[in-house]
Formats: structure tokens, C-alpha cells, sequence
């Protein structure tokens, strides 16, 4: 039977309108005007005083990556499941190619990792950790039949997954002629290690100095190269990820003021929470907040200049960059060594409540809030009009978010496999009520009904969002 989403304000990046939304099969079939939907032969789903909006695509996440001797406490099962509850259906996840190692390899890993596992759909960019003449050629078997058209690269982490300039400098020609986006980590990783050396000699040991030693300047180094890097090879597309403070953003916009491919995301934690207030808790509990790039302080203008590269677009993406840890055994790693504590925060299940905080508090449109969490990562990564839009032919990927409602995020409630929360106490001025994947209702009223293997890998074309 096909369903009928009625009575709701439908929420698309052009703005707010009154709308029901029939859905037939795995697609959306028609959008109406209220009321004038078939009234017989349909499952009515009532939306009166709620937002329709698209499913949200997170364009960053780290579901089981091995990371500092361990791995990233969330499966795709779990990750997933956690993602569907907070009103996420589509997450492009990153499949790893190690220095040394065959990429087609790394990718037939994280497939393995995930399929038959995901509660949603699911995509994959491809970390590049080796760049020579085999990987370049795989990049364009990726791109032409592996529907990946998203390649990362770091400027941090040596001896990990870094990549010089050169090999970025490569890989970027490589992308400005198979048509992919080149995305970058960027933070000058030979310079951070040689602060942290120093640091520990100092015996400066606790998770603040983890941000200490990873100062905003070379956030904005990093950047700044990376962005004249993909200008000598030609204009590539280039997408920065967490970027989390005022230099670097100020490299982007001014790049794209000159109508530049340059684009940037940023997080929720980047948003929210500060250097002092979490990274610095007394003790080792800073631990719970330690990523890369890390929390910025509370006493600059951080917070405040991202909130105005979302609304200027000079931020064009809010991902998490989920990559979640257990205190206990994981983040412990780092006892007495900030250095070896596992980088990441969880943050998949809050991401589109944590963004509607935004529209409450006047600092995001309704608009501007589905563009940043759904309609631009799709986009952007070559999901579009499949993800990320209300749209008749689109997948059935429908939220119905209550803006009546109040959340409450908890390790007690979560669905995050992991043994802490760094939102814990958070209250947010809206709910995720219903949620559809491809039409079919996973999510509801509190009540979890999808199941692990019924998300499917997609696969994506070219990017639709260059300049």
C-alpha cells in the first residue's frame, strides 16, 4: 500500500511549504497541495504541526576504522542503527587504502565490513594512504565502476596516512581529469609532531594538550597550501573536511570569493563545544573530546565565524566525522600520553538535532538547516536527486522532525556503541519523530522497526555542486 504523508510543512532548501507527500514503493511519487493527495488506497501518515524534510546524508563517517591500536567502537550495524534513530539515512562512510597496500583491496575490505550490516543506505570515499602509479590508476577504475568519486587525502599524521605535496599535487591532476573531488585533512601533521614532542619532553601529558599542540595556524597552513595546491592542478575540485576554526575559514572563503572549486564542511563539536570547557575537564575526562582537528577556544571567535560560514555558504556541510571510542580500554590508551589517546567523538544519532538547535536559537534557517545536513552532501557527492531531496522520482528518505518535541542526549539513551556521550545533558528544542528509508518506516515515536542488512550500497556519480 502506498503511503500518504499528510498534513505536515515540507522543509526543502528553497524554504518551508505546506504540502502531503505520497510515497509508492521505495520512491516518492507526488507532492501535493493540502489535501488534494488520493484518498482512498493509502496508509495515511498524520504530519500535522511537524517538518517533512529529506533523510540526512552525514558525508563523514569512520564506522570500525582502525585507529591507534584499536578501532572505532561503532560497527556499521550499531553506527548505522544509531544514525536511522537520529534521523539519518544515507552515510558515506571512508574505505581505507594503507601505504603499500592494493586500493581495490582496502575497498573490498569495507565492503565486507558493511554489507549485509547497514540499517541504511550507505556509500564510500576512499582514504588514499600511498600515492604511486598503481593507486592513480585505480582511481579512475573507481570513478568509471565502483561509483566512488571521492578520494582523501592528509596533510597530517606522518608515518600514518600522510601524503606529501607531491603526491597530493598528483593525485589532484589525477582527479581534475577523472572529474572526482580530492578531500583533504588538513593540518600540518610534520609540524604538529614536532609541538608534541616538545610538549611531552615538557611533561605535558593531559587531553588539552592535544589541542594545544595542534594550534589554528597550521589548521590554516594546511589549508591555505592544499587550496594552491588544486590550483596549480588545474582547478580541482577541492573539499576540506572538519574544518574547525577562524584561519582556515578565512583561506576557504577567500578562495571562493575568487570562484574557486574550494569547499568545506564542518561539525557539530565545532559548533558547540570549546577547547576549555570539554578537551580541558579536570583529570583525564578530556579525553572523551580528543579529535582531529581539535576543539578551539572559547575566548576567539571560532563557534561564532562557523555559524556565519554556514549561512554564507562559505561552510557548505555539516558532517560528524563519527568516529567514536569507549572511554574504558580505548581512550585509556592515552593515559599519561595525550599523543596516543584514539582521535574521534561520536556524534552520528545527534547531528540533525544538534543543527535544529541552530534554527531555534536564529542562527540557521529552516532552509539552510536540510541544505547543510542533507541536500548539499548530496550534491555534493554525487547522491543527487537520488538523496536529499523531497522530490517526486527521489528515494523515499523522509524525517518527520517535531519541532514541539524536546531531546534528551544521553549515554543512557543513545544507540552509539560506546560507554560515554559527549553530549551528555545536552536538551535539544526539537525531536525526530518518524523516520523513512526508501519507504519504508524504520522509526517511529520511539519505536526502532528497521533492521540490520536492509541498507544498501550506492553507488554515485560526479559531484553537481562545482562552480
Amino acid at each position: 500500500m502506498s503511503i500518504l504523508i499528510k498534513g505536515g510543512t515540507v522543509v526543502g532548501p528553497t524554504g518551508p511549504v505546506a504540502a502531503d507527500v505520497l510515497v509508492d514503493g521505495e520512491t516518492i511519487a507526488a507532492i501535493y497541495a493540502p489535501g488534494r493527495g488520493p484518498a482512498e488506497g493509502v496508509e495515511v501518515i498524520d504530519a500535522t504541526g511537524k517538518y517533512v524534510i529529506p533523510g540526512a546524508v552525514d558525508a563523514h563517517t569512520h564506522m570500525e576504522l582502525p585507529f591507534g591500536g584499536t578501532h572505532a567502537s561503532d560497527t556499521f550495524d550499531t553506527g548505522t542503527k544509531a544514525a536511522a534513530i537520529g534521523g539519518t539515512t544515507t552515510i558515506i562512510d571512508f574505505a581505507v587504502q594503507r601505504y603499500g597496500e592494493v586500493v581495490q583491496d582496502g575497498l573490498a575490505a569495507w565492503h565486507g565490513k558493511a554489507q549485509g550490516n547497514c540499517h541504511i543506505d550507505y556509500a564510500f570515499h576512499m582514504i588514499m594512504g600511498g600515492i604511486d602509479d598503481e593507486s592513480l590508476k585505480a582511481m579512475d577504475h573507481l570513478v568509471a565502476d565502483e561509483g566512488i568519486s571521492s578520494f582523501k587525502l592528509f596533510m597530517a599524521y606522518p608515518g600514518v596516512f600522510y601524503s606529501d605535496d607531491g603526491q597530493i599535487l598528483r593525485a589532484m591532476q589525477k582527479a581534475r581529469d577523472n572529474g572526482a573531488m580530492i578531500m583533504v585533512h588538513a593540518e600540518n601533521g610534520p609540524a604538529i609532531d614536532v609541538l608534541v614532542k616538545q610538549a611531552l619532553e615538557r611533561g605535558e601529558t593531559a587531553p588539552v594538550h592535544h589541542g594545544l599542540t595542534r594550534p589554528q595556524e597550521l589548521e590554516a597552513e594546511a589549508t591555505s597550501r592544499a587550496i594552491w595546491l588544486a590550483s596549480v592542478a588545474a582547478d580541482c575540485p577541492l573539499y576540506i573536511v572538519h574544518l574547525s576554526a577562524s584561519k582556515a575559514l578565512e583561506q576557504v572563503r577567500n578562495a571562493r570569493d575568487l570562484g574557486r572549486n574550494v569547499f568545506a564542511e564542518t561539525c557539530p563539536q565545532y559548533l558547540y563545544l570549546t577547547l576549555e570547557d570539554q578537551l580541558g575537564a579536570p583529570g583525564f575526562e578530556g579525553a572523551k573530546w580528543v579529535c582531529s582537528t581539535p576543539l578551539r577556544s572559547k575566548h576567539e571567535t571560532h563557534r561564532a565565524d562557523l555559524w556565519q560560514g554556514l549561512r554564507t555558504n562559505d561552510l557548505s556541510v555539516v558532517s560528524t566525522d563519527h568516529c567514536p571510542f569507549c572511554f574504558k580500554d580505548q581512550k585509556e590508551l592515552g593515559l599519561g600520553d595525550f599523543s596516543k589517546i584514539p582521535n574521534g567523538i561520536g556524534s552520528v544519532e545527534h547531528r540533525v538535532d544538534l543543527l535544529y538547535q541552530g534554527v531555534v536559537d536564529g542562527k540557521l534557517s529552516l532552509a539552510r538547516w536540510v541544505e547543510t545536513i542533507a541536500t548539499t552532501p548530496a550534491r555534493m557527492f554525487g547522491l543527487y536527486p537520488r538523496k536529499g531531496v523531497i522530490a517526486p522520482g527521489s528515494d523515499a528518505d523522509i524525517v518527520l522532525y517535531d519541532p514541539n518535541g524536546r531531546t534528551r542526549i544521553s549515554v543512557e539513551t543513545h544507540h552509539m556503541n560506546m560507554d560515554h556521550s559527549a553530549w551528555e545533558g545536552w536538551e535539544i528544542d526539537g525531536k525526530v519523530d518518524t523516520v523513512l528509508s526508501r519507504g519504508e518506516v524504520i522509526s517511529s515515536g520511539g519505536e526502532y522497526t528497521g533492521r540490520a542488512g536492509r541498507g544498501r550500497y550506492v553507488a554515485r556519480g560526479l559531484s553537481d555542486y562545482l562552480l
